[in-house]
Order: structure tokens, then C-alpha cells, then sequence
């Protein structure tokens, strides 16, 4: 597969234009969100609220970019499209195909969350349950493709998936003057690759964060290819990818990307402060993100967390916002 380049996501930028919700940029005040750990200087931290995307999440730049440029090359065929998808590109790809017009099939584990499928039954979508795992999904979702004619997608590991969520980094780009880094949260790497390009081409470092428990892109970076890992995390809803896309392999390998790992309890943290100062209902997913800038240093061949310089200006990508917001309720104890 070629590699993706900064004029793959201008392209994909003029494709969607009008398709998709301008991204929202917010500042976080002092004393809100998620504090700095002890003894850390002051640094500049802003949101992009990615989550208030049409379908919930930035999926749906990626799959607009998708069906768009098929339709262009008239390789959109009558059977519609079909894609495997723990929740949010699946979303995504139904809502594109309903603009476009064509039928779409969703392949989802059992473990989807139960808002997603109902959404997808709301698009129109054939909504198809197999397995427990995003590859049980992936592998029906092949057989299907293969059998009916349909156009198969994918959550993440194609050029027009990853170039048009790297339409984001443009925006965030053009509202942030002198933005030093961006954070995004990883699972099979298709968002960490667009917007990873795209900040390069910028001067912008990323930051890549991954659940402990769901880090394909950290044992792709050791093993020095993209291979299988466990899957167990509170985000692996949306970050369970068992293995990351050789294009995120490949872009995580250049300089200006720094990847972490954060464990499940921070992430549960940042999105319960994430909800409780802001009243921001966010997945796991994007709260991973935010939990970089708050997981305590450890010891180790990995880095966890990210530790901001004095005065670095960062924006942290939440990234969805398809979640049972029922447990944020009701305080923990």
C-alpha cells in the first residue's frame, strides 16, 4: 500500500468540504479538566471536540472521503458498501452511504455497545453481530464482500480512511496559532496516521497514546512489524484493534512522534473529569488521550504518559462521543 502523503489529505479536505462538521476548539481553563502532575510547569491545553462530529465521531470524515471517492470513480457498485467496525466507523460508513444512497452492512462483535448498534439500525443499516472481537467481524465482514459484490471498507487501514481523518489536523492547524502538539489516542491507527502526516507537514509534534492493554502500535514498534496483541481494556470498544495498520506503523517511525502507553484507571479518571467539569459524555476512547497529559511516570522500555514543557501550547483530539453515559450519572464513591 503507498504511503500516505500531506496531499492525500488536502485532496481528501476538498472532497468533504461541506460534508462534515468544521471541528469545535475549546480551551482548558485553569482548574478544570485534568490537572498537571505534581511539580509540572504550566503548559497551554486545548480540546478538539471531534466528539460533536456527524455520527458522534471524526469516522465519519474517513468514510465520506471513502464513498465520495468511489463515487467519483464510479466504483460504487448498487450493492452498497460493507465494513467490519466495533461501533464508530460503522456509524460513520452507514451515515455516508445514506447520503449516498447505497445500502450498507455493518459487521459488529457482540461486545459493541449496545447504543452503537441501535444507531446503526437508525441509519438503515443491515446490522450483522458476529464473534467477540473486531477480526471475528472483519472476517464475516470479507466473506460477505466477496460473495455479494459489495464495496468492503475498513475501520481504519485504508489511504482514503486515514487521509480524511487527517482533515482534522488541518483545522485544529488553522484555529490553534502556534500549536506545538497534538494528541490523539491509537487503535488500529487509522486518526494517529492522518493527523500524524498532517502535523508533520506542520512542524506539529503527535503524541500517539494507547491503552496498556490494547497497544498494537507499541508492539509493532518493537516487534518492527505490525503483529497481533490481547485485546483487554476498557476502551477496546473503539481501541481494540489486535494489530495497527502498517501505515501506522510507518508514520510512528518518523521524528516529531512520541508514543505512550496509560493504564485503564487513568483513562476512567480523565473521562470522569471530562464529564464532571465539563459535562462532556465521551467514550473510553477519547478519554485515553487526555490520560496521557495524567498517568504517572513508570519505569520501564515504554514510556507512559506524556509530560508537557514549560509553556508547550498541546491540543488533545476527543475523538467520540458513542457512549452509555449512564455510569457518569451518578458519582463513584
Amino acid at each position: 500500500m503507498p504511503s500516505l502523503t500531506y496531499d492525500d489529505i488536502t485532496t481528501a479536505a476538498d472532497r468533504i468540504a461541506g460534508h462534515v462538521r468544521p471541528v469545535t476548539i475549546t480551551r482548558a481553563e485553569p482548574g478544570q479538566g485534568p490537572s498537571p502532575a505534581s511539580g509540572a510547569e504550566p503548559y497551554t491545553l486545548h480540546l478538539a471536540l471531534e466528539l460533536m462530529q456527524h455520527t458522534g465521531s471524526f469516522k465519519a470524515r474517513g468514510a465520506q472521503n471513502f464513498l465520495l471517492a468511489h463515487r467519483e470513480e464510479g466504483t460504487l457498485p448498487a450493492a452498497g458498501v460493507t465494513i467490519a467496525s466495533g461501533g464508530n466507523a460503522g456509524l460513520a460508513c452507514a451515515w455516508a452511504a445514506l447520503r449516498q444512497g447505497v445500502p450498507a452492512t455493518v459487521f459488529l462483535p457482540t461486545t459493541a455497545p449496545r447504543v452503537k448498534a441501535d444507531k446503526l439500525i437508525g441509519l438503515g443499516a443491515d446490522v450483522r453481530l458476529v464473534g467477540t472481537e473486531y477480526a471475528e467481524a472483519l472476517t464475516a465482514c470479507d466473506a460477505f464482500a466477496a460473495e455479494t459484490g459489495a464495496l468492503a471498507s475498513h475501520a481504519y487501514d485504508h489511504p482514503l480512511i486515514a487521509a480524511g481523518a487527517g482533515t482534522l489536523l488541518d483545522e485544529i492547524h488553522e484555529r490553534i496559532p502556534g500549536l506545538d502538539t497534538v494528541v490523539v489516542s491509537v487503535g488500529g491507527g487509522g486518526l494517529f496516521a492522518g493527523v500524524a502526516t498532517a502535523a508533520r507537514h506542520h512542524g506539529i509534534r503527535t503524541v500517539a497514546v494507547e491503552p496498556e492493554e490494547c497497544r498494537a502500535l507499541d508492539a509493532a514498534l518493537r516487534a518492527g512489524r505490525p503483529v497481533d496483541v490481547p485485546v483487554d481494556s476498557v476502551a477496546a470498544d473503539s481501541l481494540g484493534a489486535r494489530r495497527v495498520s502498517a501505515t501506522a506503523l510507518e508514520t510512528a517511525r518518523h521524528e516529531g512522534v512520541r508514543t505512550v502507553l496509560v493504564p485503564d484507571t487513568e483513562i476512567v479518571r480523565a473521562r470522569r473529569e471530562l464529564w464532571d467539569d465539563r459535562r462532556l459524555a465521551v467514550e473510553h476512547a477519547a478519554a485515553t488521550a487526555l490520560a496521557a497529559l495524567t498517568t504517572p511516570d513508570q519505569l520501564g522500555p515504554t514510556d507512559h504518559g506524556y509530560r508537557p514543557a514549560p509553556g508547550e501550547k498541546i491540543c488533545v483530539v476527543l475523538c467520540g462521543a458513542n457512549t452509555d453515559p449512564t455510569d457518569l450519572a451518578h458519582p463513584t464513591a
